[in-house]
C-alpha cells in the first residue's frame, strides 16, 4: 500500500521546512512529467539529461500539483521556498541523486529481495533465467528490465532499460503487493549515473561484462566502466558476483573482497563456482559444474558459449541465496530461451533462424562465435546499425560480421533521423571487401533472401532487434519484428 507522508517529514533528510504552514501538506503521488500531473500530485522538477523539468512548474501548478520539489540553482539555493499560486515550491540540491531516496519513503519494500544486474550484454538473459528458476522451486520472482517488468509470463512494456527512480521503485513496491518475494533487476549505466537505483538494497550485484556501448552518452569507455562499477562501490550491494572470463571482471575481482567469482574455465579462486566441462548441441548446452557449492551438471535448451556463462551466472546467484543445489539441477531443463535471445526458430528441411538482440560489437561477435559452435552449415548474418548513436562501433561491426559469417547482408536497426545509406557506408567502411556483401535495406526482405537462399544445415542469425516489434524511422515508428517475419517466411516456405 502506498504510503501517505507529510512533505516536511519527507524531505527532513535533505531540507529543514517544518516552520511552515505548508509543510504538513500530505504527499502519495510523485510526479517527473508535468502532463501527467493530477490534482494532489506532488510534482519532482529535476535538471534532466534533455530536458529542465522546472521550465514546466507553471504548468504542473495549473494541473493541480499540490506542492513542487525543484533542483536548486545558483538563483534558487538549496533550501530557499516560495509559494506560487498557493502552491509551495522547496529547493534541493541534488535532487536527482535523492529521488530514489524521495520515492522509497513513498513506496517502501519490505519482503521483495532485489537482485542487480548490470554489464554491457546479458542482463536481461540472466534476470529472467534468475525469475525463471526461483518459480520452478517455488519462489514467487518477478523482473524489471528491457523487455519489460513484472512477472515472467505476465511482462509489462517498458520505456528504459532502467526506469526513473519513481517507477522502479513504484513498481518493486507494487510487485511486493502482487506477492513478489525476489525481483531481479537490469541496472543500466545510465541508471547507475543518474541515481536511478541509489536508495535501493539489493542482496546480489552481478556483473555480467564489459564492452563498446553508450559512448554517445559516456564519452568514454572509462566512464562507462566506472558507471557500472559504481553499483558495487556507491549502492548498497551485499553479495557481488562477478564474470572473471571477461577482463574488466577479472580486474575487478581485485577491488572486491568478498566477491564470488564465476568463469567457464576451471579456477583455484577459494570463493568462485566454474565449469569443468561445456557441451554444445542443437537441442541446448550441458555443463558439468565444481567451486564453493560443491559439483554437479546441469542441462539447458539454451544455445551458445555466452548463454553457458549466463546459466552458471544465475546459477550461482540463487546457491548464494540459499537455494538448494538439488532442486537447481532437477529444474534446469525446464529453463526457456528468452525472448529474441537467441531465440530458435525452425521448420522441415529449412535453415535455422536466430533472432537475437546483439546490438554490439562484443555482443554480435560472441554470438557469431556461438552459432559456429551449433553449425554444420554456412553461418548467415543479417544486422544494422542504429541512428542517432555511437557512430563508432559502425565499422567494428562491420569487420566482425565479414570475419565470422559465412553470408553478410546488411539491413536497417532504428535509423532514426539519419540517413540509412549512410549507416551502411559507415559499416562497410570496416569491411575488406564490401562489394561482396548484399545490403536489404528493408529487414523481413533481407531474412526472405536468406531462407531462399540457404541450405538446411545452415543458420541464419538475425541481430541487433530481438524482443522489438518496432522500427523508428525519421518520421514515424512502424511495426517490425523479427521474430515474426521469421514464423512468418520460414512457414511460407513450408
Amino acid at each position: 500500500m502506498t504510503l501517505e507522508i507529510n512533505l516536511a517529514n519527507l524531505l527532513c533528510p535533505f531540507v529543514d521546512i517544518s516552520s511552515y504552514s505548508w509543510s504538513k501538506i500530505g504527499v502519495k503521488h510523485l510526479e517527473l512529467d508535468s502532463r501527467k500531473v493530477e490534482v494532489g500530485s506532488t510534482f519532482i522538477a529535476i535538471l534532466g539529461h534533455n530536458v529542465d523539468g522546472r521550465v514546466y512548474i507553471n504548468e504542473a501548478i495549473k494541473s493541480g500539483a499540490n506542492a513542487v520539489i525543484a533542483q536548486a540553482c545558483p538563483l534558487n539555493t538549496h533550501g530557499k521556498t516560495e509559494v506560487r499560486d498557493n502552491v509551495p515550491i522547496v529547493f534541493v540540491d541534488d535532487l536527482g541523486i535523492h529521488l530514489s531516496s524521495l520515492a522509497k519513503r513513498i513506496f517502501p519494500l519490505k519482503n521483495n529481495k532485489l537482485i542487480a544486474v548490470t554489464g554491457t550484454n546479458g542482463k536481461t538473459t540472466i534476470t529472467q533465467l534468475i525469475a525463471q528458476w526461483f518459480e520452478l522451486v517455488s519462489c514467487h520472482a518477478a523482473v524489471l528490465g528491457t523487455t519489460g517488468n513484472g512477472f515472467i509470463d505476465d511482462l509489462k512494456p517498458a520505456t528504459n532499460t532502467t526506469g526513473n527512480a519513481i517507477e522502479v521503485q513504484q513498481t518493486l513496491h507494487a510487485l511486493e503487493q502482487q506477492g513478489a518475494k525476489y525481483t531481479a533487476l537490469e541496472v543500466s549505466s545510465h541508471g547507475l549515473s543518474q541515481g536511478r537505483v541509489k536508495a535501493l538494497e539489493f542482496e546480489v550485484g552481478i556483473f555480467s561484462n564489459l564492452s563498446r556501448d553508450h559512448l554517445d552518452y559516456h564519452g568514454t569507455m572509462e566512464n562507462y566502466e566506472q558507471a557500472k562499477f559504481s553499483l558495487f562501490n556507491q549502492h548498497c550491494c551485499k553479495q557481488a558476483i562477478i564474470n572473471i572470463d571477461d577482463p574488466v571482471g577479472k580486474r575487478w575481482l581485485g577491488y572486491l573482497d568478498s566477491a564470488v567469482a564465476v568463469s567457464l574455465h576451471p579456477q583455484d579462486f577459494p570463493r568462485s563456482v566454474w565449469a569443468k566441462c561445456v557441451n554444445y548441441s542443437v537441442n541446448g548446452i550441458s555443463l558439468a559444474f565444481d567451486g564453493m557449492f560443491g559439483d554437479g551438471e546441469i542441462e539447458v535448451a539454451l544455445i551458445g558459449g555466452f548463454n553457458a556463462n549466463n546459466v552458471l551466472i544465475a546459477m550461482t546467484t540463487l546457491l548464494c541465496m540459499g537455494v538448494d543445489k538439488k532442486q537447481l539441477i532437477a529444474t534446469a531443463p525446464l529453463l526457456r530461451p528468452v525472448i529474441g535471445r537467441m531465440e530458435l526458430f525452425t521448420a522441415s528441411k529449412q535453415a535455422k533462424v536466430i533472432v537475437d538482440y546483439a546490438h554490439t560489437p562484443d555482443a554480435l561477435e560472441k554470438a557469431l562465435h556461438a552459432l559456429k559452435d551449433h553449425s554444420g552449415g554456412a553461418l548467415w548474418v543479417i544486422f544494422g546499425c542504429g541512428g542517432d548513436r555511437d557512430v563508432g562501433k559502425r565499422p567494428m561491426m562491420g569487420r566482425i560480421s565479414e570475419e565470422l559469417a559465412d553470408r553478410v547482408i546488411i539491413t536497417d536497426d532504428n535509423p532514426r533521423s539519419e540517413d540509412p545509406t549512410l549507416i551502411v557506408k559507415d559499416i562497410q567502411a570496416g569491411m575488406s571487401r564490401p562489394e561482396s556483401v548484399m545490403v536489404e535495406h528493408d529487414r523481413r526482405a533481407a531474412l526472405k533472401y536468406a531462407i531462399e537462399h540457404s541450405r538446411p544445415e545452415d543458420i541464419i542469425l538475425m541481430a541487433g532487434k530481438g524482443h522489438e516489434d518496432y522500427q523508428v524511422l525519421s518520421d514515424r515508428i512502424i511495426a517490425c519484428s523479427d521474430r515474426e517475419f521469421a514464423l512468418e517466411l520460414l512457414g511460407d516456405k513450408g
